[in-house]
């Protein structure tokens, strides 16, 4: 895919504090990436330099080959949906979304076409004459879309946009807004620290750390291939085993956990004698009675909770406890006592312990 939007080596500080610290990143036309990481990472300052309401110190940030630095917002066709909407309380919500085209002059007829596809494609025919105040938040949150796309951009920039809405809310309009995006082939990117809302809407995810993009790929790499430990203890829940290496031959690796020993497939380099830490997700294991058959590690059950689709176990295997997640619950309440462990191999990755020790 053609690169649309590209960040060369920028960085931006504010007085000691480094925000963004010489970050690259290119961006595909038609793709919706987000920036996903914690609180003071860099991702919304890195969406607002791409937006025109800052401006890096070093680096360039470009559009189909074209440098933005320097040119106001205005000029750069790049509209920002904030997490507060920023709709105007005094307009209707039809003179919300046609104001972008009431700047420009348009005909009143033209004004009425767009604005009525607009509010079709939000789901918001019928609604025109209201005012943001008589509004629920998911269609306050509509509207803001329909006035940041009338005017035809290609670009759509988000800052947590959706943050503000329930939870049940919040799943419905990311789909929404998903499948608005791959319909019009919109380039959106999208500022979130919700690993789900990241995992779901994303065709490329950029882990941001400490003003850096840790590890940039698709949500299947970010999930289950982490480049660190902190990309995988931030996305998702996760467990680390300590082990020693065995053996490596081709992909082939054997660990040992214990007095336990698990061979898998896997590209990292390592040597027998080499420290590393496997990364198990809860659903890649299953629970078994003890006396079940073999499984690669046992455990005692110490605690639960039932979440409807799924049983969530906290089993103390060894010195360590590991969470568990059981998808097909029985009708007859959870397992208890000692349990075997059976691991979804294939899905099992290592990490070097080397540079991946937690801050």
């Amino acid at each position: 895919m053609e690169n649309f939007i590209e960040f060369r080596n920028v960085t931006k500080r504010f007085d000691d504090f480094v925000a963004l610290d010489h970050v690259s990143l290119s961006i595909p036309r038609g793709s919706f990436v987000t920036l996903l990481g914690p609180s003071g990472c860099g991702k919304t300052t890195l969406l607002r330099q791409l937006a025109g309401f800052a401006e890096p110190e070093e680096g360039d940030i470009l559009i189909e080959g074209r440098r933005m630095n320097g040119l106001p917002p205005y000029k750069r066709n790049t509209p920002l949906v904030f997490q507060e909407y920023a709709l105007f309380p005094h307009m209707t919500v039809y003179e919300n979304i046609s104001y972008g085209l009431k700047l420009q002059k348009a005909p009143k007829e033209e004004m009425d076409r767009r604005v009525a596809e607009m509010l079709e494609m939000f789901n918001l025919t019928g609604l025109e004459k209201r005012f943001p105040k008589q509004l629920s938040g998911g269609q306050q949150q509509r509207v803001a879309f329909a006035r940041a796309l009338i005017m035809g951009q290609k670009i759509l920039l988000l800052d947590e946009p959706l943050s503000n809405l329930d939870a049940k809310l919040r799943v419905e309009v990311r789909t929404e807004l998903r499948q608005l995006q791959q319909r019009l082939q919109i380039t959106a990117i999208y500022v979130t620290h919700d690993q789900d809302e990241a995992l779901s809407m994303s065709d490329i995810i950029a882990v941001m750390r400490k003003g850096r993009i840790e590890q940039l790929g698709t949500p299947w790499d970010i999930y289950f291939r982490p480049v660190s430990r902190f990309v995988a203890d931030f996305v998702g829940t996760v467990n680390f085993l300590p082990c020693v290496v065995e053996k490596k031959e081709g992909k082939s690796l054997t660990v040992r956990y214990h007095q336990q020993k698990l061979t898998f497939d896997t590209e990292v380099d390592l040597r027998p004698g080499e420290r590393c830490t496997v990364v198990v997700r809860p659903e890649c294991m299953t629970v078994r009675p003890e006396h079940a058959g073999e499984g690669q590690l046992v455990g005692e059950i110490q605690n639960y909770s039932f979440l409807g689709r799924y049983i969530r176990y906290w089993i103390r295997c060894n010195d360590q406890t590991l969470i568990v997640d059981d998808s097909n619950p029985g009708l007859t309440g959870a397992i208890s006592g000692r349990v075997r462990l059976s691991l979804d191999l294939p899905k099992l990755h290592v990490l070097k312990d080397v540079g991946n020790a937690p801050d």
